[in-house]
């Protein structure tokens, strides 16, 4: 079996540095230098940490020598999403504004992180505030997807992905407001879970009550299902600064040997709405195979949204632009003059999506807010009958840089936004997960299971069949 700690999953890592078949720091040593030598070929990392990291795995070496008790990530290096904050570490979000940024604290699920014994080495890239399905910035540039790299990572938690794609690390959470952790997993071919709403705290001020969608949520990304579980377990739980954090259940990781013979899945290639290409479609079909190796049912059916895919898409946009422009409120307090003088330091995407973009309505939202109750309603009426919805993650493989696809399957769609079936749990809160599902082309294809509200269990569980009946660890780039 490999000792190269780049080739092994967190989980292996954090057993083997318990067993004392590997020490933190030859771990963090060695994914800082794959970082090194490999970190220009996909621009997955923002800032590389490399001296906090060395101090971190000699004082969890010394913890072990110590005969301290160990956390479950224990000497395990981590990648954090550059929209969230490490301490004394900068948090650029993408932007020329905050460059020279540089955090007082940790984000709380750092801080869980951090406690569960795990090793920072560095920040993932991101577009600019997060804004954006790829990840491009005037910071650090576009990231690629490890698989081509002439093509998008996904966004935006794309350097997040990349960077587990190309063995940089074994583990990177990321966050999701529409998509934002499974599209950057669709296209770089790893395992990325959108909890439930509040289950993993968010305590982003001077708006602690961000309770109106589409909801933003914190969730990992990882190579295993078994790593992302294990990560959940740390991240999880209630925070006395988020009035919407839940408290979690005890042991996601349990979920991973789950058995699901016990559960009923419905499978909905597009939701009813979205067209796919036919080479995605036949792979997610292709893979939902892999839920009844494993004994659950499954049936072929869709939501009644009662809205077509234009119209999902307009609400999404009417709700999130009164979200980003309240960005630009926050920016003016933070002393900047996005309307103004520091309008040309934006990108320009972010200038055309929100600066430019006419401001909703109160009526407008309100009715966009009916169109989300009314994608709620649909899912609900299926998780009546059903414990999954499954589907593909995206519309498409992925694409070169600066070239958003205009049509799919031969159906004309909105460039930025109409090639993503994620939307729609971010207007519900359920929990969604993206699983490598095959290839297309050499390229990842992602497929979409989606859970009850608070079953991250069974999202787990199904997820985990799919790797045991369609392997996919052996497939990333060398």
């Amino acid at each position: 079996m490999s000792r190269d700690p780049t080739e092994l999953s967190a989980s292996s890592l954090a057993r083997r540095i318990r067993e004392g078949e590997l020490s933190p720091v030859e771990t963090v040593d060695a994914h800082i230098e794959r970082i090194r030598d490999r970190g220009d070929r996909t621009n997955a990392f923002v800032t590389v940490t490399e001296d906090l990291a060395r101090e971190s795995a000699a004082a969890a070496e010394e913890a072990i020598e110590a005969g301290e008790p160990l956390g479950p990530l224990h000497g395990v290096p981590v990648a954090i999403k550059d929209l969230d904050d490490v301490a004394g570490v900068r948090t650029t979000s993408g932007s020329l504004l905050y460059e020279d940024s540089v955090a007082d604290a940790d984000s709380p699920f750092v801080e869980r992180l951090r406690d569960a014994g795990a090793v920072i080495v560095g920040k993932t890239n991101t577009p600019e505030f997060g804004l954006g399905t790829t990840t491009d910035n005037r910071v650090a540039g576009p990231t690629s997807t490890p698989f081509d790299t002439d093509r998008v990572s996904g966004g935006s938690s794309g350097g997040a992905a990349a960077a587990l794609a190309d063995r940089l690390v074994p583990l990177a959470p990321g966050s999701d407001a529409g998509g934002s952790i499974r599209i950057p997993a669709s296209f770089c071919g790893v395992y990325g879970l959108k909890p439930t709403y509040g289950l993993v705290p968010n305590v982003d001020r001077p708006n602690g009550f961000a309770s109106h969608s589409p909801f933003t949520h914190n969730g990992p990304l990882a190579r295993t299902v078994e790593d992302a579980a294990l990560a959940l377990d740390v991240m999880a739980g209630l925070h006395p600064r988020d009035p919407f954090s839940v408290p979690a259940e005890e042991g996601y990781r349990d979920a991973v040997d789950r058995d699901i013979d016990d559960l009923s899945v419905a499978f909905s290639p597009g939701l009813g709405v979205y067209p796919v290409e036919q080479t995605v479609r036949d792979t997610v079909t292709d893979a939902v195979s892999a839920f009844e190796a494993a004994g659950a049912s499954v049936e072929t059916t869709d939501p009644d949204f009662e809205h077509d895919r234009e119209a999902i898409l307009d609400a999404y946009y009417t709700m999130a632009r009164v979200r980003w422009q309240s960005l630009f409120d926050t920016l003016e307090e933070d002393g900047f003059d996005p309307r103004g003088e520091d309008r040309d330091r934006l990108r320009p995407y972010l200038v055309d999506l929100v600066m430019d973009a006419d401001e909703p309505t109160t009526r407008e939202y309100k009715r966009a807010d009916t169109v989300r109750t009314d994608v709620f309603d649909a899912l609900q009426d299926l998780f009546v009958e059903y414990d999954l919805v499954v589907s593909a993650t995206l519309a498409t493989t992925a694409f070169p840089h600066d070239r958003n696809p205009t049509e799919v399957d031969g159906v004309e769609i909105e460039p930025l936004r109409g090639w993503v079936l994620t939307q729609p749990y971010n207007f519900s809160g359920h929990p969604a997960a993206s699983v490598p599902a095959g290839f297309v082309d050499g390229l990842p294809v992602g497929m979409q299971i989606a859970g009850q509200r608070f079953d991250e269990s069974a999202v787990i569980a199904a997820s985990a069949a799919v790797e045991r009946h369609r392997p996919w660890h052996d497939e990333y780039p060398a």
